[in-house]
């Protein structure tokens, strides 16, 4: 193993222990009302609000699969979890750059080139944001007149972040970023069938998230028709809000302030609070399952590949799709 090779793993390991740190900050710091908050509901839902989390971040993991896959470096599903769910303890690191940075270095060990890691990521980001817009949008407006108050400006985006997702304009973006940070360019765009599967599994995790949000305000009296589309639209829009706040990690607060104000008129003096607390310890115990998971799959045999695609992201019996990349040194 060569020095490069050491010192990457050693600042993977040293994120991992940071992310970790903040994780338990993040949760000490808020302790007593997060006690507070889990007295109020049954473990019943606690772990059904849990496991409709996983099952959302998990989703979500499909899809940037997807968009690795359409970038030409399909990954077997078990590399392609143990990546997503390793590498997304950096977003608890404060700014936006360690679970990429992270998330190339492990897909570089499966011989992807940088430059397609770079753009399945980004990729999913923005569609992960331009999807979790147009729920919010398709949803809020009608149940709720604080989120149309205090977040209008926001509504006025989904239309256009989702007409950027179509592959014409994203080939031209990447193509733009790529040149920037002197990569060399992606031989092919992403397809539209491959856009439209990576969306599908896209919503279908804001959906879970809206459950496990509606699990959540149920155990606190919420009721009412209406209450699922307006907690779908409330987890979506705080979680885009908690994103676009670059210094806290994992959104921390704005997310929160948040689905606090769009939760308010509908559920009983300080339930809003019980609700976004009891979501936020919740799924952060999720990323970490899902990073334990991940590194215990990391420990166990490597099979060879499959007819999608093998262990080392490239697609079978084609050549490499992008031009004048040295292959990665072991």
């Amino acid at each position: 193993m060569n020095t490069k090779a050491v010192a990457m793993r050693a600042l993977r390991v040293l994120l991992i222990v940071l992310a970790l740190g903040f994780c338990a900050y993040s949760v000490a710091s808020q302790w007593d009302a997060t006690t507070k908050a889990f007295q109020e509901m049954s473990w019943a839902t606690l772990a059904g609000a849990l496991a409709v989390g996983l099952a959302g971040l998990f989703s979500w993991t499909l899809a940037w699969r997807t968009f690795l896959g359409g970038l030409g470096s399909p990954l077997p599903l078990r590399v392609a979890y143990r990546i997503s769910a390793v590498s997304q303890l950096g977003k608890y690191v404060p700014g936006k750059v360690w679970a990429l940075v992270t998330q190339i270095e492990m897909t570089r060990e499966h011989k992807v080139p940088a430059e397609r890691s770079f753009g399945s990521t980004l990729l999913a980001v923005a569609t992960s944001t331009a999807c979790g817009l147009a729920v919010a949008a398709v949803t809020l407006p009608l149940t709720s007149a604080a989120a149309r108050r205090e977040y209008w400006w926001l509504f006025l985006l989904a239309p256009f972040m989702i007409a950027a997702l179509h592959p014409k304009i994203v080939t031209w973006a990447l193509g733009v970023l790529l040149r920037l940070v002197r990569r060399p360019p992606l031989e092919h765009p992403v397809s539209l069938g491959v856009t439209l599967r990576a969306v599908g599994w896209t919503v279908l995790g804001w959906v879970l998230f809206g459950v496990h949000t509606w699990l959540l305000c149920l155990a606190v009296g919420g009721d009412g028709p209406g209450l699922p589309f307006l907690a779908t639209g409330a987890y979506s829009l705080a979680f885009v809000a908690g994103f676009i706040v670059f210094i806290a990690p994992g959104g921390i607060g704005a997310r929160e302030a948040a689905l606090t104000v769009v939760l308010t008129p509908v559920l009983p003096a300080g339930a809003p609070v019980v609700v976004a607390i009891a979501s936020r310890v919740l799924l952060t115990i999720a990323d970490l399952v899902n990073a334990g998971a991940g590194m215990l799959l990391g420990r166990g045999p490597r099979s060879g590949g499959s007819g999608t695609g093998d262990e080392t992201g490239n697609e079978g019996g084609r050549p490499v799709l992008v031009r004048d990349t040295q292959p990665t040194k072991e």
